[in-house]
């Protein structure tokens, strides 16, 4: 008999019931949260935040790959803010905040296919079955908001790994992400109905007991079940989010002020503002994880009107949410993330594309405790290799987890006879981003 089966039956389970009480109460209770802006598909680095005037003037010369010849931004580049960061006029909104802004130029991660890179960017491994970074997040610091879940995902892609970028492995299930919505479709009117109970309160309290009480029965047979573990909680979960979900769903509530700041009403930026202002009411509720996937950012043919469209759809509502987060004080603990699996060749692929570059590729960081207006890292005179202040994806992993409060070497996990942890045996902490 292990401690868990003698602690819930004997002395009529109150031993579990005060293990389970102090666990609750002693768990982390940091104010620190995420946002993660996720372009799936690789957005353009060269076209966008990384300036490149030299590879602007060797235009049409040979590349770096064998046939190919150099290809520089049609858009024109300026520097924005105090601190004079270089941005392209694909957003001219959200250089609005550029002082606000911690640019990573020196990113670099290993394979050059979308599915690994993608499931190297939310797990550290392209390889196998790993906890994604939001559930080690929450696994790390706990939930804030019992009667929420504490890592939700918004429209994440069906490939690309799929519920494995979200997802919590050898984790207990508690800690995987919540989906809501699905690829390549709005999130307009995502009012949760369903969650709504079809019987009144106290006969659906008695029938969750019923379901609840046979699937305890079933764990204390088996004794140890993970399945059943994570069913039990996400039950419980579920009851508990329908009264409060339906609230944080609602944006009927907010000001039209807020709701034209976002971009929504508007055809080109409506969805994204939705799930922006979503996120913003989500981590506000106390969601400690949430991620928001927009894609398709994956120009090899069309980079002309394509790119275009994706930075418009996203460039009023990214202004947004650094200004409402900034506006209701929660900036400082709230660490948002925006960027893709990896950069785009300085070559042109076709006439108007570019391929994917692993070697180099940019992202960005606000709030959250990174020095804003700075610019870590640089990548050669064509944006094609990093050259200074190189960042792995276990590094970045190192640094997200730091600004969160935790030791990536001590958040560990033990599974199959060895400690796993985020970072597997790498990263380090860039300390140079760092307020």
């Amino acid at each position: 008999m292990n401690r868990r089966h003698f602690l819930q039956h004997t002395s009529l389970g109150f031993g579990w019931l005060g293990l389970s009480a102090l666990a609750a109460n002693t768990a982390p209770k940091s104010p620190k949260r995420v946002i993660f802006l996720c372009m799936r598909g690789a957005p353009s680095h060269v076209d966008t935040f990384d300036y490149k005037p030299k590879l602007i003037a060797d235009t049409g010369k040979p590349g770096t790959r064998a046939g190919t010849q150099l290809l520089g931004s049609r858009w024109k580049f300026a520097q924005h803010g105090r601190s004079g960061q270089w941005m392209s006029e694909l957003f001219p909104e959200l250089a609005h905040c550029a002082d606000d802004l911690c640019f990573l130029h020196g990113m670099q991660t290993e394979l050059p296919a979308h599915p690994q890179a993608y499931m190297k960017l939310h797990t550290g491994s392209s390889q196998f079955v790993r906890p994604s970074l939001g559930a080690w997040t929450h696994y790390g610091l706990g939930s804030m908001n019992e009667n929420l879940p504490g890592f939700i995902t918004i429209t994440p892609p069906s490939g690309f790994g799929g519920a494995q970028n979200y997802g919590s492995a050898f984790l207990p299930a508690q800690h995987q992400g919540t989906r809501i919505g699905a690829e390549k479709r709005p999130i307009a009117n995502a009012e949760v109905a369903n969650l709504k109970p079809k019987l009144g309160a106290v006969a659906q309290r008695a029938e969750l007991d019923l379901v609840q009480a046979l699937n305890q029965a079933k764990l204390g047979r088996e004794q140890h079940d993970p399945q059943v573990e994570g069913l039990i909680e996400s039950f419980e979960l579920a009851y508990k989010m329908q009264g409060e979900m339906p609230v944080v769903m609602d944006l009927t509530k907010e000001t039209e002020a807020t709701k034209q700041l976002y971009g929504i009403g508007d055809a080109v930026t409506d969805d994204f503002g939705r799930k922006c202002l979503l996120a913003r009411r989500m981590v506000e509720a106390g969601v400690r994880f949430v991620e928001i996937n927009h894609g398709d950012w994956d120009h090899h043919f069309n980079l002309g009107t394509a790119l275009p469209a994706n930075c418009a759809a996203v460039d009023k509502p990214l202004r947004a949410l650094i200004t409402d987060l900034k506006s209701r004080g929660l900036l400082n603990d709230t660490l948002v993330i925006w960027g893709g699996e990896f950069g785009r060749t300085p070559h042109a692929e076709g006439q108007d594309g570019r391929d994917h570059n692993v070697k180099a590729f940019t992202m960005w960081m606000a709030g959250g405790g990174v020095k804003a207006g700075m610019s870590h890292g640089s990548s050669d005179d064509y944006g094609y290799e990093a050259v200074d202040g190189k960042v792995s994806i276990h590094d970045w992993h190192a640094t997200i987890l730091h600004l969160l409060g935790l030791d990536h070497d001590k958040l560990t996990f033990r599974h199959a006879g060895r400690d796993f942890r985020l970072t597997d045996i790498h990263g380090s902490v860039v300390q140079e981003i760092l307020a």
